[in-house]
C-alpha cells in the first residue's frame, strides 16, 4: 500500500472522529475572518465622539486568537493520544517516526487547511450578517455592505498558519518522545480508582467549599460600606479573587469526591445503575481533570460577568442617561439658554424651562462621613449648594440639609450618618444637621463633578451664604438651566437645533438624547465585543468537554458489556448516562454562574440602573447554549452503547 493510499484511508477512518473538531475549526475560522473584518471596514470609524470602532475590534481580535490557538492545540493534543496504538503500529510495522509525522501532518494538512479556506468562505459570507447586528446593537443608521477584506484574508491566514506550526511541532515532540510500547498505552485511564477518600482530600474538599463561601461573603460586602480605604478594596479583591479560583481548584480535586463519597455511604454501597455510570465514575474523573475544569470555569465566569456588566450598561443606556442630564437639555448658561429657546420658539417647538440657582460653599463633612481623610480626598472641600425654594417637595428646617443628587457608584463609597457638618462663606460659618440623604435628581451629575451630593438648604442660610461668598471658591456654574420638550416627537429636532449651536462644545452643556446615544454606541460595541468573544470561548470549552467525554466512553466501553449482561436494560444504561453528562457539564455550568452572579452583583452599579434582568437574560442564554454540548455527549455515549451491546 503506497503512503498515499494509507493517508487517504487514516483520514476517511479518522473522520467521524474529527468531525467536531472540523466544526469547531470552521468555526473558529469563520467568527475570525468576520472578526477581522470588521476591523479594516471603513464604517467602524465613523464613529464619531465614540471610542475608535478598528482599534477596538483590533485589541479583541488579539484575545481572540489567544482562545482559538489554546482551544485548537488542546484538542490536537487529545486527538493524537487517541491515535497512539495507530502511531505504534506504524512503527512495528516499519515505518520510521519521521516518516510517520509526514503521514500524519499531510493527514492533519488537509483536515486543517481544508477546514480554514471553508472557513474563510462562511465568514466572508457570514461578515455582512455581523456587521449588521453590530449596526442594530449600537443603532447607526448605515447599510452593511458584502465587502471581502484582503487585510483580513491575509492576517487569518498568518495566524492559523502560525497555529498550524505550533501544532506541528507539538505533534512531532509527542512521536519522538514516545517508545513503541507506551503508544499502546496513550488512551489507557489514568484516574485514581482508589475506593477510599483520604484524610487530604476530605480537607481540600471542605477547604473547597469554605474559601468559595469565603469569597462570596467578602464579594457581598466589598461596596457595603465596610471597606473604605482603596488599599483596603484593592486587597479584598485580590483576596476575593484568590479565595474563589484556589476554592474552585480544591472543589474539583476534593470536594465533589468527598460529596458524591458521603452520597455513596449513605446507600450502604448498594448503588443503582444511574450512580454507578454517574456519581462513581465522575467522583474519580474530576480530580485528574480539576486544573482544565478550574480553567474552564473561571474564564466562563470572567466571560458571563463581562457580558452581564455589559448589556447591564446597554439595557441601563436610556436610563442612566435620564439620571445623569435629567432634562432633555442642560444648558448652565442664561445667554445661551436663551439663544438656544428662541431657536425652538422660532421652530414652534413647545417647551418647558427649570432655572435652579447654584453657589459653591466651602463644606467640612468630617463629622458626617465616614471614610478616611487621605490626600486624594479632602473632605473640607467645595460642596454645591441649592436652597429648598427650588426643590418643590423637600423644605428643610433653619439649621438642617438634606442631600441630593448622588448616584450609586459614590454611594457605594461614601456611608453618610447623621450628625453636624460646616459650612462656610468668606466671614461666616454655619454648622448643619445631616438629616438624611434622599435618592433625587435635580442637575446633571456633570455639574456637580461626577456625581458627588448637592446639599439642600433653608432659603434664608442660603442667602446669607450667597451675600457672604468667598471670591476664592470658584462658582463654575452660578445657574442650571433645563430645557425638557413638550412632544417627543419633536425632541430629535430639538436636538438637532442643540448641535448646530455647537452648544455641546461648552462644560456642562448636554443633550440628554446624544448622552444616550454615545453610551448605547460605546456599551453597544463593547458588548458585540464580550458577546463575540464568550461564544468563541463558549464554543471552544464545549468542545473540549466533549473530546473529554469521547475518550471516557471509549475507556468505558467495556463497562456497558459487562453491565448489560448483569440484567441492565439499554433504557438503564442511557439514564446513567443522561444523568453522568448532567452532573460532567452541570457542575462546571452551576459552579461558572454562581462565580459570575457574587461577581455582577458586588458592583453592578457602577455599570447601570438594571440588574435582574439583563443578567438572567444572558445566563439564560449561556445555559441553552452550554447545554446542547451535554445533548451531543448523550447522543455520543448512545451510538457507543449499541456498539458495545
Amino acid at each position: 500500500m503506497s503512503f498515499k493510499s494509507l493517508i487517504f484511508r487514516n483520514l476517511v477512518k479518522n473522520i467521524k472522529n474529527y468531525y467536531l473538531y472540523v466544526f469547531a475549526l470552521i468555526f473558529s475560522v469563520a467568527l475570525y475572518f468576520a472578526f477581522v473584518t470588521l476591523q479594516y471596514d471603513p464604517s467602524m470609524d465613523e464613529m464619531e465622539g465614540t471610542v475608535k470602532g478598528g482599534a477596538a475590534i483590533k485589541a479583541a481580535s488579539v484575545m481572540l486568537i489567544g482562545i482559538v490557538m489554546v482551544f485548537l492545540v488542546y484538542a490536537n493534543t487529545l486527538f493524537i493520544k487517541r491515535r497512539g496504538k495507530e502511531i505504534g503500529l506504524f512503527q512495528l510495522v516499519g515505518i520510521s517516526k519521521g516518516k510517520t509525522f509526514w503521514i500524519l501532518s499531510v493527514e492533519n494538512m488537509i483536515l486543517y487547511f481544508g477546514s480554514m479556506m471553508i472557513g474563510i468562505f462562511l465568514g466572508f459570507v457570514s461578515s455582512k450578517l455581523v456587521m449588521m447586528i453590530l449596526l442594530k446593537i449600537i443603532g447607526i443608521e448605515e447599510v452593511a455592505g458584502l465587502r471581502f477584506s484582503t487585510e483580513a484574508l491575509v492576517q487569518t491566514v498568518i495566524v492559523f498558519v502560525a497555529i498550524y506550526v505550533v501544532i506541528m511541532v507539538l505533534n512531532a515532540l509527542f512521536i519522538k518522545r514516545q517508545q513503541i510500547l507506551s503508544l499502546f498505552h496513550t488512551t489507557s485511564t489514568t484516574e485514581d480508582r482508589k475506593r477510599k477518600v483520604s484524610v487530604l482530600e476530605v480537607i481540600m474538599g471542605i477547604l473547597g467549599l469554605a474559601l468559595i463561601i469565603f469569597g462570596y461573603y467578602l464579594s457581598t460586602e466589598l461596596f457595603s460600606g465596610q471597606f473604605k480605604m482603596m488599599e483596603q478594596m484593592f486587597t479584598i479583591m485580590v483576596v476575593i479573587l484568590a479565595s474563589v479560583i484556589i476554592g474552585t481548584y480544591f472543589f474539583y480535586k476534593g470536594s465533589i469526591r468527598f460529596i458524591f463519597n458521603l452520597i455513596r455511604k449513605k446507600d450502604n454501597g448498594y448503588l443503582s445503575v444511574n450512580k454507578v455510570l454517574s456519581l462513581s465514575s465522575i467522583m474519580f474523573r474530576m480530580k485528574s481533570n480539576s486544573v482544565l475544569l478550574t480553567v474552564i470555569t473561571t474564564v466562563s465566569a470572567l466571560s458571563l460577568g463581562l457580558l452581564s456588566l455589559t448589556y447591564i450598561s446597554y439595557y441601563s443606556a436610556e436610563k442612566a442617561a435620564g439620571e445623569a442630564v435629567v432634562n432633555d437639555f442642560s444648558i448652565p448658561n442664561e445667554e445661551r439658554a436663551k439663544q438656544f429657546t428662541e431657536m425652538l420658539d422660532a421652530k414652534q417647538i413647545g417647551f418647558t424651562r427649570t432655572e435652579i440657582e447654584l453657589m459653591t460653599a466651602k463644606t467640612d463633612l468630617s463629622n458626617v462621613l465616614e471614610i478616611e481623610q487621605t490626600d486624594m480626598l479632602d473632605l473640607t472641600a467645595p460642596m454645591t449648594v441649592v436652597s429648598d425654594r427650588f426643590v418643590e417637595d423637600i423644605d428643610v428646617g433653619e439649621n438642617d440639609s438634606v442631600f441630593v443628587n448622588s448616584n450609586a457608584a459614590l454611594q457605594a463609597f461614601f456611608t453618610f450618618k447623621e450628625g453636624t457638618f460646616t459650612m462656610s462663606g468668606k466671614t461666616k460659618s454655619f454648622e448643619l444637621n445631616f438629616i438624611k440623604y434622599e435618592n433625587k435628581r435635580l442637575i446633571p451629575l456633570r455639574l456637580t463633578g461626577g456625581g458627588f451630593p448637592v446639599a439642600v438648604i433653608d432659603d434664608s442660610i442660603y442667602q446669607q451664604l450667597v451675600a457672604d461668598a468667598d471670591p476664592e471658591v470658584e462658582n463654575e456654574f452660578p445657574v442650571y438651566i433645563g430645557v425638557d420638550i413638550e412632544k417627543r416627537s419633536e425632541l430629535k429636532e430639538a436636538n438637532q437645533i442643540f448641535n448646530d449651536l455647537d452648544l455641546g462644545q461648552w462644560a456642562g452643556h448636554e443633550s440628554q438624547l446624544d448622552s444616550f446615544t454615545m453610551q448605547k454606541v460605546n456599551m453597544g460595541l463593547m458588548m458585540f465585543i464580550v458577546g463575540f468573544l464568550g461564544l468563541t470561548f463558549l464554543i471552544t470549552s464545549g468542545c473540549i468537554l466533549y473530546f473529554k467525554q469521547m475518550d471516557e466512553g471509549e475507556e468505558e466501553k467495556g463497562n456497558y458489556t459487562i453491565l448489560r449482561k448483569l440484567g441492565f436494560t439499554r433504557n438503564d444504561l442511557v439514564n446513567g448516562i443522561k444523568a453522568k453528562q448532567l452532573f460532567n457539564f452541570g457542575i462546571p455550568l452551576i459552579v461558572g454562574l454562581c462565580h459570575s452572579y457574587f461577581a455582577v452583583k458586588s458592583g453592578w452599579f457602577f455599570f447601570g440602573t438594571e440588574l435582574w434582568t439583563p443578567m438572567i437574560i444572558v445566563m439564560v442564554f449561556y445555559t441553552l447554549l452550554y447545554s446542547i454540548f451535554g445533548i451531543l455527549s448523550v447522543m455520543y455515549y448512545k451510538k457507543l452503547i449499541k456498539e458495545a451491546l
